[in-house]
């Protein structure tokens, strides 16, 4: 399990760094002005759509009843499943597009308010969505054709489309010149990009034998139980992003630059979130959808601890930094062309408001994988709305003296929330078993976390005058140096405290 957790993560990774290449010149050419925040919109509203009908609500309920099927119906049976949930899949967003391509303006009306008064960014933003918005219906399909995939063991090619999205922008942005503004070669490339990760994950689901085709639906005992976890996996979703939207709402009305901000701040964010959160969640679902289906609770339960304990390890050090070192890390990575010093302050800002909720944003989808594979979505919805109430309650206390930041630190006070309900629920209902050596990790990588945001901090300002002089890459010498420091540290702190044997358990387990 934690050899494939490994293999999607290591996709995932290479698709951050792509992403940052993206990032890197994202900023350099739009920078984080009108432009910037027309496209960023244009952006997040199909993403938004994407996470509320895709990638959350869907694969919730989608992976584990094609696993369960599956296991206990044979592929022949899943195989007309998938079917007919693709017919229906396809059909609604169609329609779903036809829709958003005629009302654009009234969407943008809604979910960024602010622009209306800003005709420059309104018009910009309008024409930009109707560019992006096809990006959704592809992303959709991939989004099928990758649970399929992940239900079969074979995590590469969705844990790879991704990239494909980062390299299409970056070509787009090189011949930017070709087009009326940069923010119009970027949205053109967003499109390019959905184009490449359908023709990707398709062909990888036609070479497992498992690409669906057009079939009748028909609402039979499979397809009934899909829907009646689609639901409330859908309300779930739609919380969550209820209260991203509210991002978007909320800053759209504050000064030219903070959704730059947030956009940015999100990106390093979603870093760990991506590469070892998302990883571990989209392994553990299919992992113990199978074992719960051939009975095995106690296998489970087990997947489900070493999943978080070496979500843990990872993402402490991330913390860590992001709590100790946000400016820098900004500086080091997007400080160039029309991105300034100031820019960088603003999304250090932002991000540090990030850090204090990376560790729930990192261990829910492992922590609600243990309901949606029993087929339970309605539990994790009551956390979700739950969280995102209060997360957008904060969003309006917080958004006066922090601006941006304000927003940031509300996303995490929700992601505190909504982890801690999960967690709640679980155990209450038996669902959840925190064992041991899980207990007694989480202390001692909890102390290896202090030890280096200790070391990072006394660290900081030594490093900075070593390489002060070091024109044009400073921060990024200064950066790479207080890397190896902290990994040096944080490697030697957990061997002391771990030792040998315990990190090997992780390679025995891997299979």
């Amino acid at each position: 399990m934690i050899q494939r957790m490994l293999t999607v993560g290591g996709f995932t990774l290479l698709s951050r760094v792509t992403g940052f290449a993206r990032d890197i010149i994202l900023a350099a050419v739009l920078g984080a002005g009108p432009v910037a925040d027309a496209f960023f919109v244009a952006l997040r509203l199909p993403n938004h759509f994407r996470a509320i009908f895709a990638e959350g609500a869907f694969n919730a309920a989608f992976v584990p009843a094609y696993a369960r099927i599956r296991e206990q119906g044979g592929a022949q049976r899943a195989g007309i499943f998938a079917d007919r949930i693709f017919t229906l899949l396809l059909a609604s967003q169609v329609v779903l597009l036809a829709v958003a391509l005629v009302f654009t303006p009234a969407v943008i009306e809604v979910l960024a308010p602010g622009l209306v008064n800003d005709p420059s960014r309104y018009g910009l933003a309008v024409e930009l969505t109707r560019i992006t918005f096809p990006y959704l219906l592809l992303i959709t399909l991939v989004t099928l054709y990758g649970g399929i995939l992940n239900a079969l063991q074979k995590f590469a090619a969705a844990a790879a489309a991704p990239i494909l999205l980062n390299i299409a922008l970056v070509m787009a942005l090189t011949l930017a010149a070709f087009f009326p503004t940069a923010g119009h070669a970027a949205a053109w490339g967003v499109l390019l990009a959905g184009v490449l990760e359908f023709a990707l994950v398709a062909g990888a689901a036609k070479r497992a034998g498992a690409l669906p085709v057009f079939r009748w639906p028909q609402l039979d005992t499979d397809v009934r139980q899909f829907f009646r976890a689609l639901g409330p996996a859908t309300v779930g979703s739609a919380g969550v992003q209820l209260a991203l939207f509210a991002d978007t709402i909320i800053a759209s009305f504050l000064p030219a630059g903070a959704l730059s901000a947030l956009y940015y701040a999100d990106r390093i964010n979603q870093l760990p979130i991506g590469v070892i959160g998302i990883a571990a969640g989209t392994v553990i679902l299919p992992e113990m959808s199978r074992r719960l289906a051939a009975g095995d609770t106690v296998g489970a339960s087990h997947a489900q601890n070493r999943a978080v304990e070496f979500t843990l390890l990872l993402s402490i050090p991330c913390v860590a930094a992001f709590f100790i070192v946000p400016d820098l890390i900004m500086r080091a990575l997007f400080v160039r062309g029309a991105f300034t010093v100031a820019d960088a302050t603003a999304a250090g800002l932002t991000l540090s408001a990030y850090a204090f909720g990376l560790l729930p944003f990192v261990l829910i989808r492992s922590s609600v994988a243990t309901f949606f594979a029993r087929g339970d979505t309605a539990t994790p919805v009551k956390a979700a709305l739950i969280a995102a109430a209060v997360n957008i309650a904060f969003k309006f206390l917080l958004m006066g003296p922090l601006a941006q930041v304000g927003l940031a630190l509300a996303t995490s006070i929700g992601a505190w929330i909504n982890l801690a309900l999960v967690v709640w629920f679980g155990i209450r209902a038996g669902h959840i078993q925190i064992d041991a050596r899980l207990r007694e990790s989480a202390i001692k990588l909890a102390a290896a976390g202090g030890v280096l945001a200790l070391v990072l901090w006394l660290c900081a300002a030594p490093v900075a005058r070593f390489v002060k002089g070091w024109r044009g890459i400073d921060d990024i010498a200064a950066l790479a140096l207080l890397a190896a420091i902290g990994g040096t540290v944080y490697g030697g702190i957990v061997l002391a405290l771990f030792g040998r044997r315990w990190l090997a358990t992780f390679r025995s387990r891997s299979g």
